[in-house]
């Protein structure tokens, strides 16, 4: 049942139109008898290889965002240990572990709306980010008082270092996407290539029936508009939208831990 919600969602109004279309365009080419063999590898080498290329590329993508989230979810967790054992005397239920912990699911909760949101540049959203990390560089410093050595509280600020790393690698990934140029050019024969066979669906209709030419050329459609869209669900792994999009609520199962 999942494998069938999971396509049903790739079927849009788009996909709809487009369906509605080719048959226009089959119809059309058999009332006025326009029907020619047009080869059928033209498909694969204009349409095909680019979407396949495209897709590829987004799908790495989410693979390098998910591997940037989990190396910031490992930092977090380090830098809370660093303040919950560090400080003499510390333990799990001090004052400075519960600093640390409010700080971190802050900081992860506005790297969550931020890339959520669909923020670009410089925004509101952006500049909390950078705000509860400079709380927090400021909140590193209170380990010097408390008796923790330097080298540890280099190692704190390096933690700091590294969330705010990925961060801006999720940024990346969230600002820039698969080359423009090439995703307009799928996206255009993507959606009207099952338009322009109406001739080569005309001759499968004279060649074997009007039926099977109306079939094959429905099927043709929805490949194709399908695969557009399931490029536009990879394109932006944080919008919530498809199936294989990140899961953003990056903290929720390490609260328990704190």
């Amino acid at each position: 049942m999942k494998t069938i919600r999971d396509f049903v969602r790739i079927i849009d109004t788009q996909t709809i139109v487009v369906l509605l279309l080719s048959l226009a365009s089959t119809f059309v080419c058999l009332r006025l008898k326009l029907a020619a063999d047009i080869p059928s590898s033209l498909v694969g080498i204009a349409i095909i290889f680019p979407i396949v290329f495209s897709i590829n590329s987004a799908y790495k993508r989410r693979e390098d965002a998910l591997g940037y989230l989990a190396t910031m979810k490992a930092s977090a967790m380090s830098l809370y240990y660093v303040h919950r054992d560090c400080p003499k005397g510390g333990t799990g239920e001090s004052e400075n572990a519960k600093n640390a912990a409010r700080l971190i699911q802050s900081f992860m909760g506005a790297i969550t709306d931020y890339l959520a949101n669909g923020e670009t540049g410089s925004g509101p959203r952006f500049m909390k980010v950078y705000e509860t990390a400079s709380e927090f560089s400021a909140f590193n410093e209170t380990l010097r008082p408390a008796g923790v050595q330097a080298s540890d509280v280099t190692r704190a600020n390096q933690y700091l270092y590294s969330m705010l790393q990925d961060f801006e690698r999720l940024k990346n990934i969230h600002q820039y996407r698969t080359p423009v140029s090439l995703r307009s050019y799928s996206r255009i024969f993507l959606n009207t290539f099952p338009i322009i066979y109406g001739p080569y669906f005309a001759h499968i209709s004279e060649k074997y029936g009007i039926g099977f030419g109306y079939l094959v050329a429905a099927i043709y459609c929805l490949v194709l508009v399908s695969l557009d869209n399931i490029q536009d669900d990879l394109e932006n792994p944080f919008d919530a939208v498809g199936s294989d999009d990140i899961n953003l609520n990056v903290f929720d199962d390490y609260k328990k831990l704190f």
